[in-house]
């Protein structure tokens, strides 16, 4: 019988936060999975934990995992935890999770702090959806391409960013998104927590004149309905009324339907479409 993957959640920063149900599990299973036994072991001695602790990192990932599922197979049990927060956010701990489910081996995960949550919730932006991005990638091309997926994303925005990072972050992120609000959030829970509430471009003179220091949190506003409307505005301002419509009956919509769809698209109502469309007509 194979031992079980306990997911432990620990604190970002304020270690009041170590719940005890995580404290307990680390001191009973047989060996800690830490994403830097350093760091890890400032933790367990904090709390009088003395399981053994093994390196499990960005880089050995995937040779460790191999590992771990052996010493899982054989009947221990393991404890996975990351540097601060929720394991596998953003996290090398998806490679371990992901391949004891297909080992079948039992797993469970003890919730407690995530960054992610904490910023997001102390932002005052839109909390009812959104989506989180972890790290925006290095490489050119694939971030171009994710900021490019961003410009549309309606929903709230969550990205991680290191300090040396940060500043021109927020300058692609103004280039590419708009002046949209921001929430910058540094050192959560910590003594010295700070939550910054701006727009992109306020965001980017703040750092042009303060040095970065700390991890950062960005919660970005998505897209509103206000600019979707706008932009379709301007995407069909250059296309009569009777084209407009003529799309969508091409497309298999018939005509009332179609008026429909294109006064939505220019942000009018059905009855300003129908008159356009009389008034195109009687000028032929």
């Amino acid at each position: 019988m194979s031992g079980t993957l306990f997911v432990c959640a620990t604190p970002i920063g304020n270690l009041g936060d170590m719940t005890e149900r995580v404290r307990e599990t680390l001191s009973a299973v047989d060996l800690i999975a830490a994403e830097d036994t350093r760091n890890s072991l400032k933790l367990v001695n904090h709390f009088d934990i003395h399981t053994p602790l093994t390196s499990y990192h960005e880089y050995n990932k995937y040779e460790k995992a191999e590992e771990l599922v052996s010493i899982l197979l054989s009947g221990k049990d393991v404890a996975l935890i990351t540097d601060a927060g929720t394991p596998a956010i953003s996290d090398p701990g998806e490679v371990l999770i992901r391949r004891c489910a297909e080992e079948g081996i039992p797993m469970t995960s003890l919730p407690g702090p995530s960054a992610v949550i904490t910023a997001l919730t102390l932002s005052g932006l839109g909390t009812e959806r959104f989506c989180f991005e972890g790290f925006l990638p290095r490489e050119n091309k694939l971030r171009k391409e994710r900021l490019a997926e961003l410009k549309e994303e309606k929903r709230t925005i969550v990205l991680y960013e290191a300090p040396h990072h940060l500043q021109e972050s927020l300058k692609e992120l103004c280039n590419t998104l708009g002046d949209r609000k921001i929430s910058i959030c540094r050192e959560l829970t910590k003594k010295h927590e700070e939550i910054l509430r701006l727009t992109l471009t306020e965001a980017v003179s703040y750092f042009d004149e303060n040095r970065p220091r700390g991890e950062f949190v960005l919660v970005i506003e998505g897209k509103s309905p206000e600019e979707v409307k706008r932009e379709k505005a301007e995407e069909y301002a250059g296309m009569s009324v009777r084209e407009h419509v003529g799309q969508y009956e091409a497309l298999g919509h018939d005509r009332k339907s179609a008026m429909k769809l294109a006064a939505a698209d220019r942000g009018v109502s059905k009855r300003d479409i129908y008159n356009e469309l009389l008034k195109e007509q009687s000028s032929d």
